[in-house]
């Protein structure tokens, strides 16, 4: 999940890559901040941070080249609300309550920006859908192949999320901001790298305007991705995905699920905290704080957090990547 928020202007060039100029690009680039919500099956994702949230641009740019600090400038929004975003599909979960849920936040004025899977989906359901969702004013979506939910055979009509992209711009034209993911590591069941960078190369020339990467621990991972998409002719923001370290044990079961790599440095130091949890969570926040850090100023648009239910360790990032 991702949210965006308020924009704060950032005037003037940071021409040094120090903690003050950290600051202001992420003020201009974007900080994706959300808490996750689970219940019976449904994740909601919602912003947990008021009067300060940042976020990347809604119109594509090429924002996600690895630009030097002091690069662009965003304008002020008055608004600091987040925005909301809701997923269906999780781990194989149904989708039926999260678009109540994406309708009661759109209702109450909340900018929201629901997840489309294209699992078990036909033509005619993904059209209503998109169709709804423009009638409440909804704007921007994440669109996604989506995980098959449990007993469930029929995969749909879509086969991959480049079908379901290119079949929103054709239904709804411009309306919406779709987002897409991208695997700096690789999709688990991808053939090949090469495989892997022509289906995300695909998403994006079907229509896709930014993408947000699966999250990871090596850096140099992503700015690798970030130069071969852009070889490919790629020019939409890559978000960095980034897993806050709260519990060892989930970490490696999500990681072991995803493909992302967990460095043997790192297992064998999570490993040996065994449940000192406070030292485990001081040693994630300061790993993932100089991860955050690297990524900003090596020109990243943004960071986008996987909060999974715990707001706080988020917080602390990025309050973190803001004062040092």
């Amino acid at each position: 999940g991702q949210l965006n928020g308020a924009r704060l202007r950032s005037d003037g060039a940071d021409g040094h890559d120090s903690a003050h100029g950290r600051a202001k690009k992420i003020f201009r680039g974007g900080l994706h901040l959300c808490a996750n919500f689970a219940s019976g099956g449904l994740a909601v994702f919602c912003g947990a941070f008021r009067g300060g949230l940042i976020t990347e641009d809604t119109e594509a740019t090429e924002r996600g080249r690895r630009k030097k600090p002091g690069a662009g400038c965003s304008q002020r929004r008055d608004n600091q609300e987040p925005t909301y975003e809701s997923t269906y599909g999780a781990g194989g979960a149904t989708r039926d309550k999260s678009l109540g849920v994406v309708d009661e936040i759109a209702v109450e004025g909340h900018a929201v920006a629901p997840h489309l899977s294209c699992v078990g989906a036909t033509r005619g359901s993904v059209a209503e859908l998109l169709d709804r969702w423009r009638n409440s004013g909804i704007r921007k979506l994440v669109a996604l192949r989506g995980d098959l939910p449990s007993g469930m055979v029929d995969a749909g009509e879509f086969r991959y999320a480049s079908d379901l992209v290119e079949f929103v711009r054709n239904h709804s034209g411009d309306w919406f901001h779709i987002e897409v993911a991208a695997y700096p590591e690789v999709h688990p069941q991808a053939n090949s790298p090469q495989a892997d960078l022509n289906a995300f190369v695909a998403k994006v020339s079907a229509g896709a305007n930014s993408a947000i990467t699966q999250y990871f621990f090596n850096g140099d991972a992503y700015f690798s991705f970030v130069d071969a998409a852009q070889a490919a002719g790629v020019s939409v923001p890559i978000v960095p995905g980034i897993m806050p370290i709260t519990n060892y044990t989930q970490l490696a079961r999500f990681s072991d699920a995803c493909g992302a790599e967990i460095p043997r440095w790192m297992r064998l130091r999570l490993a040996a905290f065994a449940d000192d949890t406070a030292s485990l969570r001081a040693f994630g926040h300061d790993v993932v704080s100089a991860l955050c850090a690297r990524l900003l100023d090596g020109g990243a648009p943004g960071i986008h957090f996987y909060t999974l239910n715990q707001a706080g360790p988020s917080r602390a990032l990025w309050q973190s990547i803001l004062k040092n």
